[in-house]
């Protein structure tokens, strides 16, 4: 089972709906990585901000000083290839945070020319994957990490077998 805290701080409340489709998408992700969501409960802080909020938390804890997209704080460090949690417990596990700038999602969207809704699922999938270990700061990992992405987001508007 997966537990996610949502809270939006932007304006964007009629994307909302796109909700379920993201929380299958971030079961996806735990699934596809061999994460047994009857084992354990999890969950996952998703938060939506402003292009500004981000921009500071980039600046605070990446010392970026710039708006991006997505923000990952995971809670946990992986071994490499090894994201699964295999204790049982009757608490939740929480995995970490994705801090999302639909914003910047919108803008992107209109950009790849694949929308608002597919973007903002891509940047959770994302963000899930980060929260899991993966990264792509060197050649080899981004690659691994983009094989993954597009193996687990496929066609976000095609009914998902998950």
């Amino acid at each position: 089972m997966i537990e996610i805290d949502f809270e939006n701080q932007t304006a964007y409340q009629k994307e909302e709906a796109w909700l379920p489709l993201m929380r299958r998408y971030i079961e996806k992700t735990l699934k596809t990585e061999g994460v047994d969501l009857d084992l354990n409960a999890y969950e996952v802080s998703l938060t939506w901000v402003e292009p500004e909020t981000i921009h500071k938390l980039n600046a605070q804890y990446r010392q970026v000083d710039r708006e991006t997209d997505v923000l990952s704080f995971p809670m946990y460090e992986f071994p490499r290839d090894k994201a699964v949690l295999s204790t049982p417990s009757k608490i939740p596990v929480l995995l970490g945070d994705i801090v999302l700038n639909p914003a910047r999602a919108k803008e992107q969207g209109e950009k790849y020319g694949t929308g608002m809704k597919r973007e903002m699922c891509y940047l959770t999938v994302h963000s899930m994957l980060h929260l899991l270990g993966y990264d792509h700061m060197e050649a080899a990992d981004k690659q691994k990490m983009r094989a993954r992405e597009k193996a687990i987001i496929g066609d976000v508007d095609a009914p998902q077998p998950i």
